[in-house]
């Protein structure tokens, strides 16, 4: 039997080497090159730069100090925002360098013991954890009115520096002063600490609010630092004396609490409370349309409380037992069977009670019900009762098209937010 010839196996040819996967990208007069690691990740090394130095510089401090993407990524007012934010912090640091020497000629001047001396600044600092105590009952108002309990932080925090900036005036009064200056500023930092996730969200375009968090922080000790190097120049030439710091510490108070109002009108708070539910419903009733979070950021009174009229003139958050009588309760659940809301039309008002699981759709509902009432009873002379069944058919017939446009402009509709606001349960 004749015997195959063997042949040799032949193994295939081992893959060509690749190199790394890389390339060179040129924008705006920098080229930069883009590398795939081994290990897969993706290195930028720069080419070449042919712009100008303070481009360059401006380009550096931006990335620094503003979220990624700026200014895409954030919505509009950010930039009058952190400018402001600067200024603010810049006058705040300054002002608290001079009260610090104040409070150190205070002591000074103070012959006490020094346990006496000592006892007397850990109840100073006490002082501080009262205020802040205090304030802490006050959380769900400040979700409803950032802006305000931001601004307010501010004032009490300048209050409490004058304070500081006054003891040498009366050192017999040291620990007074300086305490009720502590407890004033604990107050503060409480508020300014609570209400500014609810203002870094409004800015939140894309999800991005760990990163307006840090850049707005950073932007905010770097003029910190820089305002601190002021108030020393400032304590070491015309504050030196307590005169010269009763001058420049108004001044600097003034630019100070200027800036947080600017910082704050420029927010666009985009979650739904009574004033800004009021303002969007007489918008929608006057023209038709919906107001984004950035129409209404400077229509916005930083101290509530008025009522508008061409929206229903609607107050939210009464105690229930105070605004319907048992005898009329009846009726008005048979005109909102299924809502959870309940309107009590009065002669200059409009109460407007929530139920406990009641959202912003909830809230709008029967705010565009007031609305409507309120300009119907204007041409119609009816009962009470009648005007509320036709403002609700009317609310009905254009509420799927009014939410979806809301929702589009930006605005938050999962929750209302009405402070401390009284809400009923069956």
């Amino acid at each position: 039997m004749q015997k195959e010839e063997e042949y040799p196996t032949l193994l295939p040819p081992p893959p060509p080497q690749r190199g790394p996967v890389f390339w060179i990208e040129t924008s705006d007069s920098v080229s930069r090159h883009y590398q795939f690691e081994p290990n897969g990740q993706l290195s930028v090394k720069m080419v070449d730069d042919s712009r100008p130095v303070f481009h360059r510089m401006v380009e550096s401090f931006q990335n620094k100090f503003f979220p990624s993407g700026y200014p895409y990524s954030v919505n509009e007012g950010y930039l009058r925002y952190t400018q402001f934010r600067a200024m603010q912090h810049f006058s705040s640091a300054a002002l608290s360098v001079l009260s610090t020497q104040s409070l150190l000629f205070a002591a000074g001047l103070r012959p006490t013991p020094a346990q006496a001396t000592a006892v007397s600044w850990i109840l100073k600092d006490g002082m501080q954890h009262v205020g802040k105590l205090i304030c802490s009952n006050l959380g769900a108002r400040m979700d409803s009115e950032p802006k305000r309990w931001r601004i307010l932080a501010d004032v009490l925090y300048d209050c409490g520096t004058g304070l500081e900036v006054l003891s040498p005036l009366c050192p017999h009064l040291f620990l007074e002063m300086a305490g009720l200056g502590n407890f004033a500023k604990g107050m503060a930092v409480v508020a300014a600490r609570a209400t500014r996730l609810p203002i870094y969200s409004s800015f939140a375009k894309e999800g991005n609010l760990s990163d307006l968090f840090t850049k707005g922080e950073a932007i905010s000790t770097l003029f910190k630092v820089i305002g601190m190097g002021a108030g020393i120049q400032l304590a070491s030439t015309i504050c030196s004396s307590t005169q010269g710091k009763m001058v420049v510490g108004p001044l600097l108070a003034v630019v100070h609490i200027y800036s947080v109002v600017e910082e704050m009108r420029a927010v666009p708070v985009n979650t739904l409370n009574p004033q800004r539910t009021a303002m969007i419903v007489a918008d929608f009733l006057e023209t038709g349309k919906i107001s984004s979070p950035a129409d209404l950021r400077y229509r916005e009174d930083l101290f509530p409380g008025r009522l508008i009229a061409d929206a229903g003139n609607v107050k939210v958050g009464m105690a229930f037992h105070m605004i319907v009588k048992p005898s009329k309760l009846r009726e008005l659940k048979e005109i909102f069977p299924d809502e959870k809301f309940i309107l009590n039309r009065g002669p200059r008002w409009t109460d407007m009670v929530l139920e406990q699981s009641a959202t912003a759709e909830d809230a709008l509902r029967g705010w565009l019900v007031a609305a409507y009432a309120a300009n119907m009873e204007k041409s119609i002379h009816e009962p009470n009762g009648y005007v509320l069944e036709q403002a609700y058919e009317r609310m009905n017939g254009v509420f799927s098209l009014f939410l979806s446009e809301l929702q589009s402009k930006g605005w938050h509709t999962d929750r209302f937010l009405d402070g401390t606001g009284s809400r009923f349960a069956w």
